[in-house]
């Protein structure tokens, strides 16, 4: 019985100890989350310089490359054709560059890549206003801008797409050369989260003092929580390119709602294209992530863009964001369930419903635009002049501007579901309205 004990002794003594021990190193592997192999600084835009130090988020960030797919989205070589799986999409944009390509999203490895390639930018002039969001791009304002980043981006802006593109530094280096990299949402030196973009900076600052905050400055001003989705939001936004210019604007003067934006854009009689085929004063949604999810659940909650689509993962003792950006459909345990305690299955389930729902009202919003022209041009062969025709035409900019506003934003109403589909509601509505104001005319 002695011998029974004090081998009981020992081999819980033995547990103890290599618990403690565990725990020891595991706090000296946490006092240091990486180890500093190479100096980066605000110029190091390659993110593979940054990954000697940070090999973990440097793994993830490479393995955007990868062919992955919901149902509603995800990537591909070469992305889908959006104008082969939605003929409506050429008809809705005749007369514009995206009728020409528009295809689906990719990875954000592929951000300038896929830029440079689509006809949209090769057959026709674009400004280096483009370059903006889709490449690291901060050393070239400041290089024009000869340190100041503000007249940089203007300058930067003003450019030709091809200019822009290869411009070169004193020692005949590429200012461009990467996607949007490390240095563009991290301090080189401390690692904190930051804004770079100057438009979002301008947009805030503006948007802020409408809520009556004075020079607000959103790297001094935000929390740490908010700028987990306002270094997102600095490109997953809706811009235009204002004056002759073109400096990218966000515009959120009146707010982020989509009437909000519309009116901003009324206000400052703002038209991206004349239509191809009825000649209606139309308005191109870009891209609105950041707004759809502002008016979400999500956004209520404080749950930022990162915790869904970057969510942490331990790695020994060391809490690391997943820098492999994806829909949270490929991640639900890391991504959803961490607040939302269901089954994968009903979590996809839940989405995908809601996403459905979204793609059935945006294609009975295409069919509602489409029929709408159809009277337009009927209207038009009828003899209905242009000054005649103007009521309809205000329907269409209205109507096309909200379909537009979904169909461009890639949660497929996830991340709004209610006011996306109030928005597509809004859709059917005027090009029905449209459709019928036409007709009438036709007759």
């Amino acid at each position: 019985m002695l011998v029974s004990v004090l081998s009981a002794v020992a081999v819980v003594t033995f547990v103890i100890a290599a618990l403690l021990t565990n725990i020891f190193e595991r706090r000296q592997e946490a006092r240091n989350p990486y180890l500093k192999l190479v100096e980066v600084t605000e110029d190091t835009t390659d993110p593979e310089v940054w990954g000697m130090n940070f090999p973990s988020q440097y793994d993830g960030y490479k393995r955007t490359v990868d062919t992955v797919r919901t149902r509603f989205g995800g990537s591909d070589a070469m992305p889908e054709q959006k104008l082969e799986r939605d003929p409506w999409l050429k008809r809705m944009f005749a007369g514009y560059a995206f009728s020409l390509d528009y295809r689906d999203r990719r990875g954000h490895a592929y951000m300038l890549y896929d830029q440079e390639k689509t006809e949209r930018v090769t057959k026709k002039t674009q400004p280096g206003a483009c370059l903006h969001c889709h490449s690291s791009i901060m050393p070239a304002y400041r290089h024009v801008g000869n340190g100041d980043v503000q007249k940089g981006f203007e300058l930067v802006c003003a450019m030709p797409y091809r200019k822009a593109h290869d411009l070169l530094d004193e020692k005949g280096k590429k200012l461009i050369e990467h996607p949007v990299s490390c240095v563009d949402c991290h301090d080189p030196q401390t690692m904190q989260l930051r804004v770079t973009r100057p438009a979002f900076m301008n947009a805030m600052k503006e948007l802020k003092a409408k809520e009556g905050v004075k020079d607000y400055d959103v790297n001094r001003d935000a929390t740490r929580q908010e700028m987990r989705s306002f270094s997102c939001a600095q490109c997953h936004v809706e811009y235009y390119f204002k004056g002759e210019n073109k400096i990218v604007t966000y515009p959120w003067a009146n707010g982020l709602k989509m009437e909000e934006i519309e009116k901003y854009y009324d206000d400052a009689g703002w038209t991206d294209y004349k239509h191809g085929e009825t000649g209606a004063p139309i308005l191109k949604a870009q891209h609105p992530e950041f707004e759809l999810w502002s008016q979400g659940i999500h956004a209520r909650s404080g749950v930022s863009c990162a915790d869904c689509h970057m969510p942490y993962k331990r790695e020994g003792a060391v809490k690391v964001s997943d820098h492999h950006v994806r829909s949270p459909l490929l991640n639900i345990n890391r991504a959803c369930q961490q607040c939302h305690h269901y089954s994968e299955s009903e979590i996809h389930s839940r989405v995908d419903t809601i996403q459905q729902r979204t793609q059935d009202l945006t294609q009975r919003s295409a069919r509602a635009l489409t029929d709408m022209m159809d009277a337009v041009n009927s209207a038009r062969k009828a003899g209905a002049t242009d000054d005649q025709l103007k009521a309809a035409l205000q329907f269409h900019r209205k109507a096309q501007w909200r379909l537009d506003f979904i169909a461009a934003e890639n949660s497929m109403g996830f991340h709004a579901p209610q006011e996306s589909a109030r928005i597509l509601g809004e859709a059917i509505d005027f090009a029905r309205q449209g459709q019928i104001e036409a007709q009438r005319l036709g007759k």
